[in-house]
């Protein structure tokens, strides 16, 4: 197949640090090209990749402090994408809505794999205007908020499965991956390492929009023995830093999609203890990869049946069900189905043409 992935541009891919959405794109990307498909990548400059990179913009715009029109730059990606949309058997985006009122002009088939939360209020809107553009979940959960939209699969992460290997180390402490925000609840992380007496080690990004927040609420609960905050770190310093933990949190107060540090964990061997919330119940085999929790209180008590669990049956669970393989076997199957319908839709006029394939897709899901 000629295939083209489409990334947002605030990152690299895959990304220097944190960035779930673009690592994503970047383990697909490979994974089809390792597979004998041609695949153009649409990405910033500075991505590495294997595949053909197409870019409007030197390096990755969050990195960038001379860009202060982040917009400007994914219009012009559309309309490079636009103008060489016949090249491609099918066209893959990752990059929100932002092209919806652009792609629903294709004559070539296209999906949207959907990385972010659904359950804001203004998303109605969109999916109100736009109820047949073709879009995948990474989770069931995080369709419940917009059922009108056109889902025609669900995909779930996947990893290389040597990207991330087991720890050997002492697993004397509690590991807390991600951002610093309200949702991703590392108060929480904190409060469970100081009612158990066990070190946290907390490895996440503040955003701009967080600083705040991590100044008025978070930081000073950094002062304590048991908790060292590392900050960011890079794909190469994750395995240790995963797979020497005794256990990674997850404490959300949200509706994660995914949750891609939870798979991460579990390639490491390191059982998560997560909140029920979003995806959690569709990732983690509760009692098997990790517990999952409704409470601080809940999350501490299983601290102590941690033992139970071996970590070469955490890593278990994922190689049987969050590799890159069988991610990538999922969206050739999707792709498939989209330029079969596409094919079978003959010499439609275009709205009947596209009416006609997300029917067929449709069924076909």
């Amino acid at each position: 197949m000629k295939i083209a992935q489409v990334a947002p541009l605030y990152e690299s891919v895959p990304p220097k640090f944190y960035g779930g959405t673009e690592r994503v794109v970047s383990y697909l990307t490979e994974e089809l090209v390792r597979q004998d498909h041609d695949v153009t990548l649409f990405a910033s400059g500075d991505s590495v990749t294997s595949a053909r990179l197409v870019s409007n913009t030197e390096k990755a715009l969050r990195l960038n402090a001379k860009c202060s029109d982040h917009l400007s730059h994914h219009i012009v990606q559309l309309q490079e994408i636009a103008e060489r949309a016949n090249e491609f058997d099918i066209i893959h985006f990752h990059n929100d809505y932002i092209h919806f009122p652009v792609s629903s002009h294709f004559n070539v088939p296209y999906a949207t794999t959907l990385h972010g939360r659904m359950d804001m209020p203004e998303l109605q809107h969109v999916y109100n205007k736009f109820p047949q553009q073709p879009v995948i979940s990474i989770s069931n959960k995080q369709r419940e908020p917009t059922p009108q939209a056109n889902w025609i699969g669900t995909v779930y992460h996947g990893l290389p499965p040597d990207l991330l290997k087991m720890g050997n180390g002492g697993r004397n402490y509690l590991a807390f991956i991600g951002r610093i925000s309200p949702e991703k609840r590392v108060d929480r992380a904190i409060e469970i390492a100081k009612a158990t007496g066990i070190q946290l080690k907390i490895a996440a990004k503040i955003d701009n929009e967080d600083q705040k927040y991590f100044d008025n609420y978070i930081k000073q609960l950094l002062d304590d023995p048991l908790v060292e905050f590392i900050g960011e770190v890079n794909e190469d310093q994750k395995e240790n830093f995963l797979g020497n933990a005794l256990a990674m949190l997850f404490p959300i107060d949200w509706p994660e999609p995914f949750g891609m540090v939870m798979i991460e964990s579990m390639a490491c061997g390191t059982p998560v203890i997560a909140f029920d919330s979003g995806s959690v119940p569709e990732v983690i085999d509760d009692g098997k990869s990790g517990f999952i929790v409704n409470s601080v209180d809940e999350a501490i008590k299983t601290i102590e049946k941690l033992h139970l669990l071996s970590e070469t049956n955490v890593r278990n669970c994922f190689e049987k069900r969050f590799t890159v393989e069988r991610m990538t076997d999922d969206y050739i199957k999707i792709y498939q189905k989209m330029i079969d319908a596409r094919a079978r839709s003959g010499k439609l006029n275009y709205m009947n043409q596209h009416l006609f394939v997300q029917q067929q897709i449709g069924n076909a899901t």
